[in-house]
């Protein structure tokens, strides 16, 4: 059984998404502060990790960093915070997608769908690398290399640039970019794809990745090789 942690420290709301979770047929553990939450995410095996940003003792963005040190266990993180800034944050930490309060259950129940899912059908990886120009990616490490010096990426950026990587020289629209990295184009605004794209180019070359105005982004071989 699909077995899934929710760290929510509002009673109330912990209640109602651990009700509505195991009517759907999931196994549901409940902890109502950020020290306990902490513990049963490193000690036990959750499928799904429902992560609520503002929690006492420690709040999620720790949670998430910690978990993340060790674990690639999915987390969504669910905050009442509704700024860009703020998702951005929760999504560089390592959260796998955001949920926004207040929510619909229906949004829930289908965020947890599409989370697991790309879970359960992520490709197995045939090569250990991608390259253009003077950029190197490793996936078994989960490096980037530039001119041989290591480029610091969130998980986010990394699997941002891996889109481009593989599809070198063809322009990525908007949706395409949404459905690689977080999944589906329903859920995650298209600002925050502006966001990452800046963060990117700021750490890899502001030419490196180019907009196509009216249709998305691309990467040229070319010009990453003169650059």
């Amino acid at each position: 059984m699909t077995k899934i942690l929710i760290v929510e420290d509002e009673k109330d709301i912990a209640r109602f998404m651990e009700l509505e979770l195991k009517y759907n047929g999931y196994e549901v553990t409940v902890a109502n502060d950020g020290m306990h939450g902490l513990e049963l995410a490193l000690s036990e095996e959750y499928s799904l990790i429902l992560l609520d940003l503002m929690l006492p003792e420690i709040d999620g963005m720790e949670i998430c960093r910690r978990v993340r040190e060790v674990k690639t266990t999915p987390i969504i993180m669910v905050t009442a915070k509704h700024s860009i800034e703020e998702r951005v944050a929760g999504l560089d930490f390592g959260a796998d997608d955001y949920l926004a309060k207040p929510f619909d259950m229906e949004e829930l129940l289908a965020r947890v769908r599409a989370t697991l899912r790309r879970v359960e059908t992520s490709p197995q990886q045939k090569d250990n690398a991608l390259k253009c120009g003077n950029i190197l990616m490793n996936l078994d490490a989960h490096e980037v290399m530039q001119d041989d010096k290591l480029v610091e990426l969130t998980k986010t950026e990394f699997a941002l640039l891996r889109l481009f990587l593989e599809n070198v020289n063809r322009v990525q629209t908007r949706d395409d970019i949404l459905k690689f990295v977080w999944g589906d184009t329903n859920f995650v605004e298209h600002q925050i794809i502006d966001v990452y794209i800046k963060h990117l180019r700021d750490k890899i070359g502001r030419e490196t990745i180019q907009t196509v105005r009216g249709v998305g982004y691309i990467m040229k071989e070319q010009q990453l090789t003169q650059g």
